[in-house]
């Protein structure tokens, strides 16, 4: 191999650093998911439905991974306009995914579904927290990609970020999704 072929085939730092961040992340749920199956096969496991605002929720977080891949394609093409409608769309999408589950905690809560009572309403309280705090994480990258887009000349840095935080906010998303099915099934 030649000097050329091996620049061309090397990961951006960045990008690097957020596949192993999503490694980690994914053991953790992993984790998370396999200790709520063991607890669940005790004779005093406690069912109930999750309450809807988390299916709504989920067409939410779809639809913002499709404005963001919208957004990174606008950016590529150097269509700024359209680009800077997108990334303000996917973070205010971002933002109401995060409200609709705090409703759906507050549902839960005010069903008597609270974090002190049994195991199984204790782990859905940790678990979507611990991936809401996730996603807060990607809208804060959001806001920071809707900063410079409104902020400075947006020609003037490469796709490299937005590529990250599209990469991220993909993942949080697909996470969700198996949360839930998972959640869903294996109350």
């Amino acid at each position: 191999m030649d000097a050329m072929s091996l620049q061309r085939n090397k990961i951006h730092p960045h990008k690097y650093s957020l596949w192993i961040a999503m490694g980690s992340i994914t053991m953790m749920f992993i984790g998370f998911t396999s200790a709520y199956v063991v607890k669940r096969a005790q004779a005093n496991w406690f069912t109930f439905n999750l309450p809807m605002i988390f299916w709504i929720s989920t067409a939410i977080i779809l639809t913002s991974s499709a404005t963001i891949q919208m957004a990174v394609k606008q950016f590529r093409n150097r269509n700024m306009q359209r680009y800077k409608q997108l990334i303000t769309l996917t973070a205010v999408l971002g933002v109401a995914f995060a409200l609709c589950q705090w409703v759906g905690f507050q549902q839960m809560n005010d069903s008597g579904l609270r974090l002190n009572g049994p195991a199984s309403v204790s782990f859905i309280y940790v678990i979507v927290s611990v991936h809401l705090l996730h996603v807060l994480g990607g809208v804060v990258a959001l806001l920071i990609m809707f900063g410079k887009a409104f902020r400075t000349r947006v020609r003037s840095y490469s796709s490299v970020p937005i590529e990250v935080a599209a990469t991220y906010w993909h993942f949080v998303d697909g996470l969700w999704i198996y949360l839930l099915i998972f959640l869903s099934i294996a109350r």
